[in-house]
């Protein structure tokens, strides 16, 4: 328990401890995002070998958002009662599971199967982040925190572009996958050794407000329906669905076919190319939440930051463009979509310090929900402009038809941006 010490006895932690324990769990939420995209550079191999469409795909890649999205409002509460300890290692644990049960998938059903488990066990990583955050960081670095936890995401979708796809290339994308559940098991093994719910546990001085705050807990219906009751939960819920959703479903899955066939690049350059948004979103996010503590305001910046990534999609979709400036603008896009770690701050702060837990668990099911129902719903599109072409048992796709499916994403940007306008500024300062 994280009472047995009420006070440490060396002071707080040193940095590099502090560091490594709440690395550990980023690390769990660099391979959650990792498995997130990885299904981007296999879109020709998992046709080919389950014998399915973009529809049947991106419901496949779906799975894995499915449950990552229904797990986010218990895992916030969960952390409170079983401690990220725990619950980090029985996600590595089943994440390892879901990755070897996809490997080695002999049909469809099986493989979706293997995408829900691993979306529902690492699902519980960026929350229990949060949580150990708050434990072994000074308040003032939990800014700090949250964007290098969406650095370490992307960093896990960069390995999920390039170098994963050499890897398949070599060796089959079964084999790779089979690897990635062993390192998962590893993971699981070392965070069970070295992580800790709090400094005291340890001999220091815990970051946390009160060593008893977790103590009470409602039921979990009472306290969604509390964070529920904020008029900027619901904002700061639906707004990244149209955000995030998009790079997710470029980057994640239909940014690499899309580009192979309509710009007829290889697929490694395709993949690096998806691979800039994806970093140019890690680099955005803790720049815009560092700009917006620095001006005491939530809402200018991401009202700002949302219309820019309404242009830059409106460009990349609906304006032939050479590839150059075709890269420019997704790295521009990718940059300003960072701002949903300002509404992950935003949304912390619409609600009481008591209900912060949930309010994240409940706003973190934006972005997710953004990949869930936009992955599926433009392959649909897409198999619905389908002209016949098939190459190696792969469908191909013309531009005509992702211009009409990525034009999901835009009117998806289009919602967000009408509702940030309605959002209660915070002033960057915790509701009462």
């Amino acid at each position: 328990m994280a009472t047995e010490l009420t006070s440490g006895v060396r002071g707080y932690p040193p940095a590099a401890l502090a560091w490594s324990v709440w690395g550990l769990g980023a690390l769990l939420y660099l391979i959650g995002f990792y498995q997130r995209v990885a299904p981007a550079v296999m879109t020709d191999r998992l046709m080919n070998d389950f014998t399915i469409g973009a529809a049947a795909l991106g419901n496949l890649s779906a799975f894995y958002f499915y449950s990552y999205v229904a797990m986010q409002i218990p895992t916030g509460i969960i952390a409170d009662r079983w401690g990220p300890r725990r619950l980090l290692t029985a996600g590595a644990g089943v994440a390892a599971i879901g990755t070897a049960i996809f490997a080695w998938s002999p049909d469809l059903w099986w493989a979706s199967a293997g995408r829900l488990l691993i979306g529902a066990s690492v699902a519980v990583a960026f929350v229990s982040m949060l949580k150990l955050a708050t434990r072994w960081f000074a308040p003032r670095q939990f800014a700090l925190a949250s964007g290098l936890a969406l650095l370490f995401g992307v960093v896990g979708g960069v390995i999920a572009g390039v170098p994963l796809r050499m890897l398949v290339e070599s060796f089959g994308w079964r084999p790779v996958m089979a690897v990635s559940a062993a390192l998962t098991a590893l993971l699981c093994a070392m965070i069970w050794w070295r992580v800790r719910d709090d400094p005291s546990q340890s001999g220091y001085d815990s970051h946390a407000l009160s060593a008893h705050s977790g103590a009470q807990h409602g039921s979990i219906l009472h306290g969604v329906a509390e964070v529920l009751s904020y008029r900027n939960t619901w904002i700061l819920l639906i707004t990244p669905i149209g955000i995030a959703g998009a790079v997710l479903t470029f980057a994640g899955l239909w940014g690499v076919p899309y580009l192979r066939q309509v710009h007829g690049l290889d697929t490694k350059m395709a993949a690096a190319i998806t691979s800039s948004l994806l970093i140019a979103w890690a680099f955005g996010g803790p720049i815009l939440g560092s700009l917006s503590e620095r001006t005491g305001r939530r809402k200018p910046i991401y009202v700002a930051t949302t219309l820019a990534a309404l242009f830059g999609w409106a460009v990349i979709i609906f304006i032939p463009l050479p590839l150059w400036l075709l890269v420019v603008t997704l790295v521009f896009t990718g940059f300003v979509s960072g701002n949903l770690i300002i509404g992950f701050a935003f949304a912390k702060e619409s609600v009481p310090a008591r209900l912060m837990g949930t309010a994240s668990g409940v706003c973190n099911m934006g972005p997710l929900l953004g990949g869930m129902l936009l992955q599926p719903a433009v392959g649909w599109i897409l198999d619905r402009n389908w002209l016949g072409v098939t190459t190696a048992g792969a469908r191909i796709y013309d531009a005509a038809a992702y211009q009409a499916g990525f034009s999901l994403m835009f009117g998806c940007i289009v919602l967000s941006l009408c509702l940030i306008l309605f959002a209660k500024e915070t002033h960057c300062r915790q509701t009462a």
